[in-house]
């Protein structure tokens, strides 16, 4: 199975949100099929094969996350992260600012869902391929 150290050496090549596809290749070609994400310090669980689980430690110290969600607000500072504009950690205090908890990607669907507080879906994409 895989490796943290695996999978953050995959994550160091990436930049800013735009490389975030090729990362999402890498890490399924070592046999990720999910992870969840935390804001508050990016803490990340990933699964794999036969209820496989690790996980990773936080990265920075932890965010307050607003109650309030603001879904348009969040859907911008997305948008500008994809298109290289933030670097990782702006993009997890944007996600903060905005009401966003966590993130649960996908490797089988391809979608990448951000929820709020109440576990609520706030937003699914399709990542490319």
């Amino acid at each position: 199975m895989f490796t943290i150290a695996q999978i953050e050496s995959a994550h160091d090549k990436i930049k800013s949100g735009a490389g975030f596809p090729s990362y999402i290749k890498e890490i399924k070609q070592l046999g990720v099929i999910s992870f969840e994400t935390w804001v508050k310090d990016s803490s990340t669980n990933y699964f794999g094969a036969d209820d496989f689980k690790t996980s990773s430690l936080p990265k920075y110290a932890d965010l307050v996350i607003v109650d309030h969600v603001d879904k348009e607000k969040f859907a911008a500072y997305l948008k500008i992260h994809q298109q290289g504009e933030t670097d990782y950690f702006t993009f997890c205090r944007h996600c903060a600012e905005t009401g966003i908890v966590k993130w649960i990607v996908s490797l089988e669907k391809m979608t990448c869902t951000y929820f709020d507080k109440d576990e609520k879906e706030i937003l699914e994409e399709k990542i490319p391929q």
